[in-house]
């Protein structure tokens, strides 16, 4: 990776004058510094396709810090990350701001059902697209904890809808007044780029946390503990 990035225009730690440039990006690499850069933005850019394009692991994690003017990279062992769709951004595409998820990849999911059972090894690695194609399609994307701090994330796909609908001018829905719905969250009109998208607003939990009984009748502590 610090190969790439320094054939990517960036300048290693050792060639680095700081009186010359002191509003420069730093660049880490698993905590550790090993060079800046000067068009940050582009040098994540290209990662981030990388990653979803499946050319690097998709548990690498990218973390660009504006405010710090920082970008680190992570590949070590331990991080927890979770599943989130993926949102596209490109200034190109015909479907900017909705799932990268589309129609052909849900039916390449549908068509694995008709598969037999009793399929060799090679063929079903070839012919079996599941869990694995989304992620090498770039349709969902592992991120861990500090990721998540750079990205924003919309709870559901119908969320994303109505965002995308009040950004062309439309009046938001009104509240239910069903006592019996799921209670919703205000859209944040002033959000006006979302890059992720929960799968369901049940997966913000954990393992633990998910099988308690009623968590939003405890105290905040008591699902705390119980999680811990």
């Amino acid at each position: 990776i610090i190969e790439f990035m320094v054939q990517r225009n960036m300048e290693v730690l050792e060639e680095y004058e700081p009186t010359r440039s002191p509003n420069i990006t730093k660049v880490f690499v698993n905590g550790v510094w090993v060079g800046v850069h000067r068009d940050p933005a582009h040098l994540y850019n290209t990662v981030l396709s990388l990653r979803r394009r499946n050319m690097i692991s998709h548990e690498v994690s990218l973390i660009r810090d504006i405010r710090d003017q920082e970008f680190k990279i992570f590949t070590d062992a331990g991080r927890v990350a979770r599943p989130l769709f993926v949102i596209d951004n490109d200034k190109r595409s015909s479907r900017r701001g909705e799932l990268v998820l589309s129609k052909e990849l849900v039916n390449r999911l549908e068509d694995d059902r008709e598969l037999p059972p009793d399929l060799d090894p090679d063929e079903k690695k070839e012919k079996y697209f599941g869990w694995e194609g989304l992620v090498k399609s770039g349709a969902v994307e592992y991120l861990d904890a500090e990721e998540e701090e750079t990205v924003m994330i919309a709870m559901t796909p119908e969320d994303l809808d109505i965002s995308r609908q009040v950004q062309a001018g439309y009046a938001p829905p009104e509240p239910s007044t069903d006592q019996n719905a799921r209670f919703k969250a205000p859209i944040n009109t002033n959000v006006h780029t979302w890059t992720h998208c929960e799968i369901h607003p049940s997966m913000i939990l954990g393992i633990c946390a998910s099988i308690i009984p009623f968590p939003d009748h405890n105290q905040s502590p008591r699902n705390t503990y119980q999680s811990a």
